[in-house]
């Protein structure tokens, strides 16, 4: 029974990080040419939010209760596209450092041959 669950889980998470769009977009900032991105991304939670608060007043005025889903879902991407932003920040520093010491092993590397 785990080993089920375990396997629709891994199925469940591949489907929605191959075919649902904001999965798509933080895939393409957390490579390399995309950490730039990180933190303009960030701007993209307003419009989550925003329709959030008004899938919350459509609720609060009558609305079906299945809004609530559409809610929770915007909240999440919100916050998804908040948090890209100071990770995206981190992975672009370290992986600037990590290129330095490279170039830097190079340069060490070509001084130690040419003397």
């Amino acid at each position: 029974m785990i080993r089920q669950l375990w396997t629709l889980s891994i199925h469940a998470r591949t489907f929605l990080r191959r075919y649902m769009p904001t999965n798509i977009l933080l895939d393409a900032i957390r490579t390399r040419r995309g950490l730039k991105w990180g933190v303009p991304a960030m701007l993209l939670a307003v419009p989550y939010l925003l329709a959030a608060s008004a899938f919350t007043t459509l609720i609060a005025d009558g609305g079906p209760g299945w809004l609530n889903l559409l809610v929770l879902l915007c909240l999440w991407n919100a916050l998804k596209f908040l948090a890209m932003g100071p990770v995206s920040l981190v992975l672009l520093t370290r992986t600037r450092i990590q290129e330095h010491r490279v170039r830097s092993m190079v340069v060490a590397i070509g001084e130690h041959h040419r003397g």
